[in-house]
């Protein structure tokens, strides 16, 4: 009986073991983030877009709001 177990935890022992040797290495770290990106001209052409929209959809309320009375 004592020998049965005495091979099986043997067995068991070799086979971990194996797959602890033969495991892949871990992947290399992640590089660091690049710095903040500054803010170009996108922002005023936003502005101006969005500007441009606002004063579109406001005359087209009023237009809409004096042909209803």
């Amino acid at each position: 009986m004592k020998v049965t177990i005495q091979k099986i935890v043997l067995v068991l022992m070799v086979m971990l073991s194996s797959q602890l040797m033969f495991s892949q290495t871990p992947p290399p770290p992640t590089p660091p983030p690049p710095p903040g990106l500054p803010i170009d001209g996108g922002i005023v052409v936003m502005f101006f877009v969005a500007l441009g929209l606002g004063y579109i959809l406001t005359r087209k309320y009023f237009i809409t709001k004096k042909s209803s009375l």
